[in-house]
């Protein structure tokens, strides 16, 4: 350890859409987790890697908490509760223009007599209303103490050089827990079907909901460096793999050569992606999806 090096761990909780994935990339500086303007994109918990001089913080960012319908809605859920262990602080994000509805309230209520201390960050500014947004700020510091509040845009970047300096400020003294160059925990494997997910919820909107998710079955190196990935996008139902492969197998075609692409970007060298569509009903009661989206199996 160098001197005066600091490192530490910050659970970014909030509602669903709240922008907590963008905030981790914008704070990272590079993207680490997958973006979509759906709620409930983050499946599970990712850890992003920001350095700002001599602190490493370790921002976990977490699913979307909301009331779980479903089995893998209780496991996203759990994953985010489960995000905040260990913490050194918990980071509150809320859509500034959203405003505070019932779930921001049962977040704040559940995180009340947490001991960690507990930060408010009021994203989306560029696009809320600025008085409204003193309103909800002093509404959320009225429900429970909050050590600082923020106002940031981290589409923009406004606000977002104080808030991370702030953050590197409060981390405690200790070594890096990470290299200097990686900026997260996922496995090149994970991110790529994260990836595909991401172009699956951007290509086809509410055509298919949460209805699908995708598997990396094979991932391997070609002896040229590059990388050769197989994945299986998995659907309920025969019309919905319809609507991913699309006419003539026009729309799978866009989502692997936009995914490829970013991936080949991310991973800094050729990717070979080959993508098939399987009908399984009820994959979301499939324990062993479970291991592979990296969520635990709730009852």
């Amino acid at each position: 350890m160098t001197q005066n090096q600091h490192c530490g761990l910050v659970a970014v909780v909030g509602a669903p859409n709240a922008g907590k994935s963008t905030l981790v990339n914008a704070l990272v500086g590079q993207k680490v987790a997958i973006v979509s303007p759906k709620a409930q994109t983050t499946r599970t918990k990712l850890l992003g890697v920001a350095i700002e001089g001599d602190a490493q913080i370790l921002l976990v960012d977490t699913p979307g908490i909301f009331e779980p319908q479903r089995r893998l809605d209780r496991a996203m859920v759990s994953a985010a509760w489960s995000g905040t262990e260990g913490a050194d602080m918990i980071a509150l994000v809320v859509d500034g223009k959203g405003g505070i509805g019932s779930k921001v309230t049962a977040i704040a209520g559940a995180l009340k007599d947490r001991p960690e201390p507990k930060i408010l960050i009021l994203n989306k500014v560029d696009v809320a209303d600025k008085p409204k947004l003193l309103l909800h700020a002093e509404k959320l510091n009225a429900l429970m103490h909050f050590a600082d509040t923020w106002f940031v845009s981290a589409q923009t970047g406004d606000g977002l050089p104080e808030l991370k300096s702030a953050l590197a400020a409060a981390m405690p003294t200790g070594p890096w827990h990470y290299p200097e160059d990686q900026v997260s925990d996922a496995t090149e494997r994970a991110l790529a079907s994260e990836v595909t997910r991401e172009q699956l919820y951007l290509q086809l909107h509410a055509e298919l909901p949460y209805a699908s998710t995708v598997e990396t079955e094979k991932y391997s190196e070609r002896e040229d460096g590059s990388v050769e990935i197989h994945q299986q996008i998995l659907v309920e139902r025969p019309t919905q793999r319809a609507i991913v492969l699309g006419k003539g197998g026009s729309r799978i075609k866009e989502i692997g050569a936009r995914a490829r692409t970013e991936l080949a970007g991310i991973m800094g060298r050729p990717v070979h992606l080959y993508l098939h569509v399987k009908v399984k009903p009820g994959w979301d009661e499939d324990r062993d999806v479970y291991k592979d989206l990296g969520l635990d199996w709730v009852e």
